[in-house]
């Protein structure tokens, strides 16, 4: 069987050739990673001694699948964020009592929700900027 000298499977291998992925520091290899270890072998392997066809089609089924994984992910993750932002708006209109970083409750109406790339935050009686993961109770 040949030996790569950068294996898909072995991020260290990476790190050693003076290739390392960015997510080899994190411990995590992404889609750009995982091309760049594939390519990297084809580069380097030896034409004497070509890799077998069926190990670059398993790697490149692994590609597949991270792929997927990635975009389901994805996908998730935006589901979460529209489901948190429609929760949101839903508490418009609606007596809330929220915690203060002081760990005091104060109780009002949502008057509004306002978009930030941070998340949601609502606005309770004329007070901006509360998140809505501070409400501890909702009311009619």
């Amino acid at each position: 069987m040949p030996t790569n000298p950068i294996s898909a499977t072995d991020p260290t291998a990476a790190a050693t050739s003076g290739t390392a992925p960015s997510g080899a520091a994190a411990g995590l290899l992404g889609k750009d990673d995982f091309l760049k270890l594939l390519i990297g072998q084809m580069q380097h392997q030896d034409p004497l001694q070509p890799a077998d066809s069926s190990e670059y089609m398993g790697q490149l089924t692994q590609f597949s699948i991270l792929e997927q994984v990635t975009n389901l992910s994805q996908s998730a993750s935006a589901a979460a964020s529209n489901d948190y932002d429609a929760q949101a708006i839903a508490l418009i209109g609606k007596t809330v009592t929220y915690a203060k970083r002081d760990h005091s409750t104060v109780s009002g109406v949502v008057e509004r929700v306002t978009f930030a790339p941070g998340g949601p935050t609502l606005t309770i009686d004329g007070v901006d900027g509360i998140a809505p993961v501070t409400v501890t109770e909702v009311g009619a």
